[in-house]
């Protein structure tokens, strides 16, 4: 996953997040890319936290998505 726009030759880093479900508690592999000048900043910490709390597993996910059809 991608947060943050990347430019074409901007150089971007990888992250590896401990990520948990918010619903079912699930731990889950979290790799995500952002740009080297973007993940100084204070806006990225704030999206970085917001994923976190709002993470659902693909189980979860999909079992929302299908219940709002």
């Amino acid at each position: 996953m991608i947060i943050g726009k990347i430019k074409g030759n901007e150089r971007t880093i990888r992250l590896n997040l401990d990520l948990n479900c918010t619903n079912c508690k699930k731990k889950v592999p979290g790799g995500i890319k952002a740009s080297e000048k973007f993940s100084k900043t204070d806006e990225f910490k704030k999206e970085i936290k917001n994923f976190k709390k709002n993470y659902l597993c693909g189980i979860c996910r999909d079992k929302k998505r299908v219940s709002k059809s």
